[in-house]
This record gives structure tokens, sequence and C-alpha cells, in this order.
């Protein structure tokens, strides 16, 4: 017998379920490993985000042993056409919870069910998969601690084994592909992250083993190399949450928790889009619906090219240009500058970030931006407005991280670099002025959330 592998979110050989379960279902026989380039996720993905993913891909044939085929076109054609060419009598595939994935894969197994194909969804890109975590009376958490004590106390299974006597078909990839993934590098960032499965355990074993024990505080301080760097990886499954999870078996410290705090923060917001698939590009929670929102206009190029006037949120957006990455709680503050001191509706600064982070994922960086913007899961948002310029000296107090991403205020020193309009020389090579009254916009955002609160 014959089984097709289709890999989406899983881009790795180690800790894959659906690995073996294709083994077992193909009795010996031969496994076809597949991933589908789809144009509508391509397409729409931006560079920086294609290049990583054609760069995790390059890794993903290598681990393979070059035995992983590469296909463009719609999946709902793609796959029931491949499993009929190749006679498969199943096709595999970790389970997806976003919305575009459920009704890609119910269309797929659709037409794979006139084939008498089997359709089988096995694991999925979280340690707990998405609508397994529920309440006493059964209905979903809305609530994130509540939550991450159910999560814990469900637990997940061990990391699975790759089959012993595994035989992986020849790979058969489209014409053009090679083209498109070298394209897709060279269109992307300079000094992307080396990518791939072994990159990202080499990844994890040296944060483990040299960054964790002080991961509670260092995490939040940009100019440091305090957090896993790994967020990437996990976007295009090249390690499990489950494998770094039973890494992290009966370790007890404060930082080993924050860690793990982490990853159940990624699955809740999972959990939360597979119960509300409409919160992806809406409001989850329906209160501020009234809310009345700014046409940001110039500002918004200000604010993508990282010329605010003020300076952590500058060198935010600068390194997220730069490198497509930025820090998470430089995410905070930008976010919160975008939705708060500019008065822009949410989305428009999601998509920002989603078309240019490495580790865009739709539900941890939209319901990250609703809950900056007051929209989603936190219960009492409405007051919370970042001040750049006491989180900048907060948690950038050396005034490291600036500096680096704004060259224009290398010369000022400290916390200094914070707060240019301060000093008679702050301006002198070239930084722009500040384009709003933070203090001001601040009274008009709350004025403008308790009216819509009523």
């Amino acid at each position: 017998m014959t089984s097709l592998l289709w890999l989406r979110r899983d881009l790795r050989r180690r800790d894959l379920p659906a690995l073996g379960a294709a083994h077992q279902a193909a009795g010996g026989g031969d496994v076809h490993v597949v991933f589908v380039m789809d144009p509508a996720i391509w397409g729409r993905a931006g560079v920086v985000r294609t290049a990583w993913l054609a760069a995790t891909l390059r890794a993903t044939v290598e681990a393979y042993d070059g035995r992983l085929s590469i296909r463009h076109g719609d999946p709902r054609d793609v796959v029931p056409r491949l499993a009929s060419d190749l006679g498969a009598t199943s096709v595999h595939a970790s389970a997806e919870p976003f919305p575009y994935g459920r009704r890609r894969d119910a269309a797929v197994a659709q037409a794979l069910a006139r084939d008498d194909v089997a359709w089988v969804e096995t694991g999925s890109p979280y340690a707990v998969t998405p609508g397994r975590v529920r309440k006493g009376d059964g209905s979903p958490y809305q609530v994130f601690t509540p939550f991450s004590r159910g999560w814990r106390e469900h637990g997940w299974p061990a990391p699975a084994d790759e089959p012993s006597d595994l035989r992986l078909a020849a790979a058969d990839d489209d014409k053009g592909v090679a083209a498109m993934l070298d394209k897709a590098l060279r269109d992307g960032p300079d000094g992307l992250p080396e990518a791939g499965e072994r990159a990202a355990l080499r990844g994890w074993e040296t944060f483990r083993d040299t960054a964790l024990d002080d991961y509670a505080t260092a995490r939040d301080l940009p100019a440091q190399a305090g957090t896993s760097g790994l967020s990437p990886h996990l976007k295009v499954g090249a390690v499990h949450p489950r494998t770094l999870l039973a890494d992290l078996a009966g370790r007890r410290s404060k930082d080993a928790a924050t860690f793990i705090d982490e990853l159940a923060w990624r699955e809740f917001y999972a959990d939360v889009i597979w119960h509300r698939p409409e919160s992806a590009w809406h409001d989850l929670r329906e209160e501020l619906a009234g809310m009345r929102y700014d046409d940001p206009g110039d500002a918004f190029d200000a604010w993508c090219e990282g010329r605010t006037g003020f300076p952590i949120v500058d060198a935010g957006m600068r390194q997220l240009r730069a490198t497509g990455w930025m820090h998470n709680r430089v995410r905070m503050v930008t976010a919160s500058f975008f939705a708060k001191d500019l008065h822009a509706w949410w989305p428009l600064g999601a998509r920002h970030f989603l078309d240019h982070l490495l580790d865009g994922d739709v539900a941890s960086n939209n319901h990250g931006w609703q809950w900056v913007a007051g929209t989603g899961t936190d219960a009492a948002p409405y007051f919370r407005v970042f001040n750049p310029v006491t989180q900048g000296k907060k948690f950038d107090p050396t005034g490291d991280y600036v500096r680096r991403w704004v060259p224009e205020l290398a010369h000022l020193g400290d916390k200094a670099a914070h707060e240019p309009w301060e000093h008679d020389e702050g301006y002198d090579h070239g930084y722009p002025r500040r384009i709003v009254d933070h203090a001001e916009e601040r009274r008009v955002a709350l004025e403008r959330y308790r009216a819509a609160r009523g």
C-alpha cells in the first residue's frame, strides 16, 4: 500500500505523529511526503515570511534525504490529484485549527472521499489540539489564567518516535518550484536565521543551557538575548512545543514556569480562534463596537518606517523592517502606540506585522493586538495605555536597544536616548520630532473608550 503525508505547519521529521500514522497506513509500503505551495498563502504572506518558509523548506528537504516533493497550486486540486496518481489509499496531515486551513482541509477530505481515499488527521501544531481544553460545563475558556491551569491539567503526550523502518518514496517536484524558492530567498531580508529542524533544536539546547535560568527577567529586556528565538521555528513547525515541554519536565524554577506560560499563551490564542474563527480579523468582544477610530494617514507610514519621534517605538519598527522579528515587549509598546496614540483600528497594524514577521501567526499576532487594543481576551484593558518613554526607560535602561536601531541617537547616553527632546544635542543627527503628544492622545484614547463602553 501507499500513503501520502501532506506537510503544512509541521516542517520537521522528528516528533511528528502524522508521519507515524502514514507509515502505519502504508503497511510497509512507501510514504510519499509532499508540501504544497498554496497561492492563497504563498502569494499573501509578504516577502519576509515567504523567504523564511523557503529557507525552512530547503532545510526540510535535506532532513528527508531529498525525498520531499514540493508542488505549487491550490491544495484542493493538487492533493486529491496526487493521491490518485500515486494510488494512495490514505492522506495524512496534522490537524489545522485556523479558519482558512479548516475550510481547505474539509474541501480536500470531501474530494478524497469521492475516490475512497481516507483523510486522516493526527496531532496538530500544538501540545494540546485546540478545542480540547474546556471548562467543567464544556464551554471554552475566555481568560488566559484559568485556561493555562486547565491546559496543564489536561496534559499532552510524550514526543512521537520516528518509525524505524520508514520507507520514503522519491521526490517529484513541480517544474519551476526551485526558481520560486530561489526568488523568495533573494527577495527576503538579509541575515535570516538558520532554518530547519536541526537549527531549531540547536537553538533550543543553547537557550535551555545558557539563558533559561534568567528567562523570567531577561525576556523583557530587548537589548539582551533573553528570549529563546524559537517563535519563527514554532510558526513553521520545525520544532513542536511538545518537544520543548518534554525537555522541561521536572523543572520547578520560576524561569521554566514562565517559559511554559509563554507556550501556553500560544496555545490559548489558538484555542480562542478555534472557537471564534471570526476573531481572526474582527473584535472578539463587542463592548467596543462603537469605538471611533482615525485614519492614520501619513502617521501610518511614519509608524511603519520608525519615524514617530518616540525612540523605543522607532527602534522596534526598524528592527522589524531589518530582521523580520521584534522583541515581544516592544511589540506591545509599538501596538499600543498605533492603537491608542494614533487611534487606528488594530487590524491595520496586525496586517503590517503579519507581512513582516518571520513568526507571523494569525492567532498569536492578531489576538496579541486585540489584547493591546482592548477588544480581546483581557477582562479590563480599556485603561491600559503604554507610555513609550517610561516603557523604554524601564526595559531598556541603558538605551542600548534604541541606540542599536536608531543611530541618530547613538550620541546620547543611557536613558537620554529615550528623551532626545530633553537635551540640546538630541536632534543633532536628524532624528525626527514627535508626531503626537502622548499625554494628549492618552486622554483622547481613554475618553473614546469610556464613550464606547457607555
